[in-house]
């Protein structure tokens, strides 16, 4: 795993406080694209190239997470979910709280199964019923270092797993972050080329929405990841994505509700693909939309595809990934977009 996306995997950026990634993805992207800024939603839009088309690339910075709501008298915080978590993933947890005055780590913490009634310990544990422990002895001690709306990521963590396979906190969407680097080092087209390392994608794929109406590109691709099918207790009737076979290529999202890939982008991607002999998955997607679901149907629309990099264990505190699938993605959508610059 090389050190840019360690330091991706690693940063923080839950929903709406993406400060610390737009940064990292403002310093790389200005050693490729011509111009860089970040827009007033804070979408970090870049851009180079020049030519009749407009092609817009977009992979979302934020990553699910809490944010600090209230604390008690004892010095406990409660908390708010950024984003779709899993609540019996949280219990045990170690966090870190993004105070101005530094870094904060807390352990997830709840009433043990010692203590719990016999009906209690039936149920799943609930978000509501838990809180995050950071050693304070009181309110007055935890608001000395924390505030209300201090945003709360997961613990950072990156590496390899048995040599084939990386894990690491916030895959969805840092992998798809470096992509988007790695992507406009590559691309040359004859297009204006823009690159958006989108904001708020987690809660309603919303920097999306404003970037692309601002761009109104001719042609668009999402880059993203997709929850892997490939561990026990998953069908592959319920997703037939799996690691180390290539770049997923999602037609259908949301059974419909989210992107729905026209005819010409599909066969477009698949023909690259398969002309390239790029390694290659296909398939539709029951749950989860991109920020391709708001790109495609903005102004008088516009034809969007979604290229994704299989993940396990999705939206949880560690991911697991194939930096296989990672390259694998980066070419499809550099000869993608290579294409769609001559496409009329």
């Amino acid at each position: 795993m090389d050190s840019l996306l360690e330091k991706l995997l690693n940063a923080a950026g839950v929903s709406g406080y993406e400060k610390e990634v737009a940064h990292i993805m403002q310093e790389e992207l200005k050693k490729s694209c011509d111009r860089v800024h970040i827009d007033t939603f804070g979408n970090v839009i870049a851009q180079k190239g020049k030519g009749k088309k407009k092609i817009m690339l977009a992979a979302h910075m934020d990553e699910v997470g809490l944010v600090v709501k209230y604390v008690s008298e004892q010095g406990y915080i409660s908390f708010i979910k950024v984003g779709g978590i899993d609540d019996r993933i949280l219990l045990g947890q170690r966090v870190v709280i993004k105070s101005k005055k530094g870094d904060v780590t807390g352990v997830i913490g709840a009433k043990p199964p010692h203590l719990q009634k016999e009906e209690d310990r039936k149920q799943p544990p609930k978000y509501e019923d838990m809180f995050i422990d950071i050693g304070a002895h009181n309110r007055q001690e935890a608001l000395k270092k924390i505030e209300i709306a201090d945003s709360v990521i997961f613990e950072p963590n990156a590496g390899i797993l048995g040599g084939a396979l990386c894990f690491g906190k916030a895959i969805d969407n840092r992998v798809g972050c470096y992509a988007l680097i790695k992507i406009m080092e590559k691309v040359k087209a004859e297009a204006e080329i823009y690159a958006v390392a989108t904001a708020q994608e987690e809660v309603g794929l919303k920097g999306a929405r404003t970037s692309s109406f601002m761009i109104n590109p001719d042609f668009a691709l999402a880059i993203d990841t997709t929850a892997a099918g490939d561990t026990p207790g998953i069908k592959e009737s319920e997703s037939n994505w799996k690691l180390g076979e290539g770049c997923a290529i999602t037609i259908i999202e949301a059974s419909g509700r989210g992107v729905i890939v026209n005819e010409k982008i599909k066969e477009m991607l698949l023909q690259t693909a398969r002309a390239n002999k790029i390694q290659h998955q296909i398939g539709v997607v029951d749950g989860g939309m991109t920020d391709a679901a708001v790109i495609y149907m903005g102004r008088e629309g516009i034809p969007t595809g979604v290229l994704s990099v299989p993940t396990r264990y999705i939206h949880a505190p560690t991911g697991v990934f194939s930096l296989k699938d990672v390259h694998n993605t980066i070419t499809l959508a550099v000869k993608t977009v290579e294409k769609m610059g001559h496409s009329s």
